[in-house]
């Protein structure tokens, strides 16, 4: 399992006091928006220490400890922006949406297929393939019965008005 998370990616900086602006749809942001968090910056995974945030225009405005200056964060534009796995402290019953990938999915005991990926649009969907057709399972309460991490199964209780996609 990979030590590193995908939180989001900076795609641009904001104003001149070294603000970075980070788009993210992470399903944990409230975990990692706290003064002190330690975030890991592109592909050599930089360690930066989070300091503050404010939402502007659907994207997290963030100052960094340290940077005060646009000049200073420049070099962060359009890299991603991760943390590490343990540092979540996730509980016995969260989970990352991308863990979800490779799940079987169950309506109630009939088999429906394998979660391939994810995506959020106001509200998270699991893309589920079987027989080479992709489906999308809202992640509601009145579409989820239960996530089973060891068992790495999801159970449905309304696969006949699951939304077919060809």
């Amino acid at each position: 399992m990979n030590d590193f998370v995908l939180i989001g990616k900076i795609v641009n900086t904001f104003g001149i006091k070294g603000e970075l602006k980070l788009k993210s749809d992470f399903n944990y942001i409230e975990k990692v928006l706290v003064n002190g968090f330690k975030l890991y910056i592109g592909p050599s995974y930089e360690l930066a220490i989070f300091n503050s945030f404010r939402i502007h225009k659907g994207y997290y405005m963030i100052k960094l400890n340290g940077y005060d200056n646009i000049n200073d964060v420049l070099k962060y534009k359009g890299l991603n922006v991760f943390v590490k796995r343990e540092d979540l402290n996730l509980k016995s019953d969260e989970y990352l949406f991308s863990d979800l990938i490779g799940y079987e999915v169950y309506d109630n005991d009939l088999f429906i297929g394998i979660v391939k990926d994810y995506i959020i649009n106001n509200v998270t969907y699991l893309k589920v393939t079987l027989n080479k057709k992709d489906f999308f399972i809202p992640m509601v309460q009145e579409y989820i019965k239960k996530i089973d991490k060891e068992e790495k199964r999801i159970t449905t209780n309304r696969g006949s008005e699951l939304i077919l996609w060809k």
